[in-house]
């Protein structure tokens, strides 16, 4: 998409703003930054309706885990909705951001209230009742949509986020709600599947389990029931849109993408960046374009901090999950000779066992030039943009990938593979470097062409000044799903 300036995006702003004056949004979610997050929705849930709330009345739901309650020990309840089939009873609650943002809360304690993440358990094992956990999460919002709720606020769109809430759409057309209804897939991988035993238990209608409906090789699957019943389906990416609609990245659902792609009912929306990770406001000192001395005295307390040697060669980074789809298995392979090119490589994240295992041998191996701390800081994080030279994003697929956009603002080229949002937020040759297809050869040659413009410090500043310089602004991207939302029907 074509960067829109600052006079047409205002422009554009107040034009939708007056057709959507009307405009009440629901948007659920299973995760929000300000409370909980696992990976990239927990980001774009906190930072898209904010924007959106210039354009609309949106509203957030989400469930009562333990860092929300403990954030407001004395949350106002404002509804009470009753048990169904095997889903428990739940109260909403509402509490206000300091910036305006209101958000409704599914009050369960039975369900939400527990130590370890919103999927899993403390030891990393999913619970045993996700099921019951994001339906009760869904029929909530599909009763609010429908007004049955008792809120004296009811919206006229419901906008729903991967597996956890897609069950919503649903639940709306099977108790004859009329309300339109967006599916964003963040990531078309996790699909939410259950035994199709429990289709009572969910309450969901017996007639629902086929091909047409919630079935998914003989079993019941949330996303699937997301992308049949939706009004119309979003991604976060144009690439990543045309990609799942194709058997090799389709999981499964590649047909029904497809066939909602040619009714026109599948869009692919690039995700932004919240603004505060702007070099201005965060990583110490401001980091401006053209500072490239305080890029390389950040990228010194970087190596300081992970006990590399001190070098004036070129400092890679990964921020990241640690699990097979974001390629950690190419990465371990190439490193060997990384750092044989005199490169250095400093990792952070969580993930798979066997990973971070052998991100820690490896790191045992070269102790002067791997660093690998294991956990995800936030401060950490950017200090890793602004002072690594390159980001490593070998992923296999990337919907649409967020490390990469905050990499570019602190002048750190990404080096990735050329899928989904990789493709679509990365210029080769000028802000980054892309390779086709996950193989050791065509990464390493990727990395090949970084050292090459490393060793020209005219090639290499051009690039930075360039990455530094691009605009990945939520603004656009709300835009669109305004569209969206009055093309079906919100006002």
């Amino acid at each position: 998409m074509t960067a829109l300036t600052d006079e047409v995006l205002a422009d554009e702003i107040r034009q939708l703003s007056d057709q959507a004056a009307q405009g009440r949004i629901l948007y659920v979610t299973s995760e929000i930054e300000d409370y909980v997050k696992t990976g990239g929705l927990g980001e774009v849930s906190a930072a898209l309706p904010r924007t959106l709330l210039k354009l609309c009345d949106i509203r957030v739901l989400l469930p009562g885990y333990r860092e929300v309650l403990a954030r407001h020990p004395a949350m106002e309840i404002l509804a009470h909705l009753p048990a169904a089939a095997g889903l428990p009873a739940c109260s909403i609650g509402r509490v206000q951001a300091p910036d305006g943002l209101i958000l409704y809360i599914v009050r369960c304690d039975e369900l939400y209230t527990r130590d370890g993440t919103p999927y899993q358990d403390s030891e990393g094992r999913d619970w045993q009742d996700n099921d019951i956990r994001f339906a009760r999460l869904s029929l909530a919002a599909a009763e609010i949509g429908g007004g049955l709720s008792g809120l004296e606020w009811t919206p006229n769109f419901v906008h729903l986020n991967d597996w956890p809430s897609a069950l919503t759409s649903g639940y709306l057309n099977w108790r004859g709600i009329n309300i339109p209804t967006m599916l964003t897939i963040h990531n078309l991988a996790y699909q939410g599947l259950f035994d199709y035993q429990r289709l009572r238990t969910l309450d969901i209608p017996q007639e629902a389990f086929q091909v047409e409906g919630v079935e998914f090789y003989g079993r019941l699957s949330f996303l699937k029931a997301g992308i049949f019943y939706a009004s119309h389906i979003t991604t976060v990416s144009s690439t990543y849109a045309e990609e799942i609609t194709s058997p090799e990245f389709g999981c499964g659902l590649d047909g029904l993408l497809r066939k909602r792609a040619q009714e026109g009912r599948l869009s692919g929306i690039l995700n932004g960046i919240d603004e505060s990770w702007e070099p201005k406001q965060r990583a110490g000192k401001p980091l401006r374009v053209g500072d490239w001395a305080s890029k390389r005295r950040t990228a010194s307390r970087v190596r300081q901090s992970f006990g590399l040697a001190v070098s004036e060669g070129p400092l890679f980074a990964i921020v990241s999950r640690l699990v097979h789809q974001k390629g950690v298995d190419l990465v371990l392979e190439a490193a060997d000779r990384l750092v044989e090119q005199g490169g250095q490589l400093v990792v952070t994240g969580r993930g798979e066992p066997q990973f971070e295992a052998a991100l820690k041998e490896l790191a045992t191996r070269h102790p002067k030039h791997v660093g690998v701390k294991i956990g995800f800081q936030q401060h950490e994080a950017t200090r890793m943009f602004a002072g690594s030279d390159f980001l490593l994003m070998p992923s296999r697929f990337e919907p649409c990938g967020l490390s990469q956009m905050y990499a570019q603002r602190f002048g750190s080229l990404p080096i990735a593979h050329k899928t989904g949002g990789l493709a679509d937020t990365i210029e080769d040759g000028q802000t980054g470097f892309l390779f086709a297809g996950p193989t050791l050869p065509s990464f390493f040659e990727a990395i090949k062409r970084g050292l090459d413009t490393f060793a020209s410090s005219r090639r290499l500043n051009k690039m930075r000044r360039q990455a530094m310089t691009r605009s990945f602004s939520w603004q656009q991207s709300a835009l669109r799903y305004q569209e969206i939302y009055n093309m079906e029907g919100c006002g």
